[in-house]
């Protein structure tokens, strides 16, 4: 009996994964755990993929995928799920991925956030960023705290996505969802005409070039709450992410206007619990305070990760503090400690402590 889309998102949701990879020559394959698992079925053919893939697509969809040979989708399955679909020729031949989106937005608590990231909710201006490499759980921290602002307070948010994951209700606030080539052309053109749309919170699920960074920062200068996401591992790697995308004679420019507009930068990353059958939250947290929006103006980025040791008062804190945490409280073994941590040093002190008192 030949399998379609469906019974290969169906096994996804069975095995509790996050993402399903269709590509020509390969079973179909589930992430799980954050581990690559072919599932047990013959290798794909160019036709079967073509198939498969044309299938979920609607006609102006699949106009989008030839004419710029990648596309973004949103697809729901009655009894299956919410996905979020990736389009893309590999060698001339149609592949694709679909990310699985839980059906209720999570909150901060069930993520494993800090109390920090609620008080981040109650900024009033500026730009807050969550970072991580993909799979890394961004996307449920935005949509974790655009509810809970959504909760919390009387206002408009406008979110810019692409496409539309999470679908949100409104509570105290009024909630916009807009997804790119369905409801606006691009990123920048939501955020330019989003300022004229009286929000108070804005919401982008990719900063992911300099129209949408610029526009971005425009609208946290301007009185906005603006929350996105970048693909990087730390704050000092965003920050040269943000500058570096722009040309050098508009860099010290770009670098005023985040020494002004930014708020807070998240960093993220997924672990793998001690028992192997989870995974864990593990995050950095930097707040910018007078010191470090001083390093910002100067780039002298390599500062940061010192200045974030010791604003631990202010609540921020490292992702190696974070991972000694998660040790104390045996989630991660010391092996997934260390392959995570940024200065091996905090782990091996830990440890040496711990032997030192006999508990290890």
């Amino acid at each position: 009996m030949e399998r379609t889309i469906v019974d290969y998102l169906h096994a996804l949701v069975r095995a509790d994964g996050s993402d399903l990879h269709l590509s020509v020559g390969m079973p179909p394959s589930l992430r799980v755990l954050g581990e690559l698992c072919p599932l047990k079925a013959d290798a794909l053919r160019e036709e079967d993929l073509l198939s498969l893939v044309m299938s979920v697509l609607t006609d102006s969809q699949r106009a989008k995928l030839e004419e710029n040979f990648e596309l973004d989708f949103a697809l729901n399955i009655d009894g299956v799920g919410r996905f979020r679909g990736n389009a893309h020729y590999i060698r001339g031949a149609v592949e694709a991925t679909f990310r699985h989106i839980q059906d209720v937005v999570p909150s901060l608590d069930e993520l494993g956030h800090k109390q920090i990231l609620k008080k981040l909710c109650q900024i009033q201006d500026g730009l807050v960023l969550v970072t991580g490499v993909t799979g890394s759980g961004k996307s449920s921290t935005l949509a974790a705290m655009v509810n809970l602002i959504s909760q919390q307070r009387k206002g408009v948010i406008i979110t810019v996505e692409d496409p539309i994951e999470f679908v949100f209700t409104h509570g105290h606030s009024l909630v916009k969802q807009r997804e790119v080539g369905a409801d606006t052309r691009s990123f920048g053109a939501a955020l330019k005409y989003a300022l004229r749309q009286d929000p108070d919170v804005i919401m982008v699920s990719e900063l992911r070039d300099m129209e949408t960074i610029q526009a971005a920062i425009t609208a946290a200068e301007t009185g906005h709450f603006v929350l996105g996401t970048l693909h990087t591992i730390d704050a000092p790697r965003t920050l040269d992410r943000l500058i570096d995308v722009f040309p050098s004679g508009q860099q010290s420019q770009i670098i005023a206007q985040l020494a002004n507009c930014l708020r807070a930068v998240v960093s993220q990353r997924l672990i793998k619990t001690d028992k192997g059958k989870k995974r864990v939250l593990a995050e950095e947290v930097m707040l910018v305070s007078h010191p470090i929006r001083n390093c910002i103006r100067e780039r002298k980025f390599e500062q940061i990760d010192g200045l974030i040791e010791i604003g631990g008062k202010d609540g921020m804190f490292t992702i190696d503090h974070h991972l000694v945490e998660l040790l104390k409280k045996n989630k991660i073994t010391v092996d997934e400690a260390y392959h995570n941590s940024r200065d091996n040093t905090v782990i091996d002190s830990f440890l040496k402590e711990k032997k030192r008192r006999g508990r290890f």
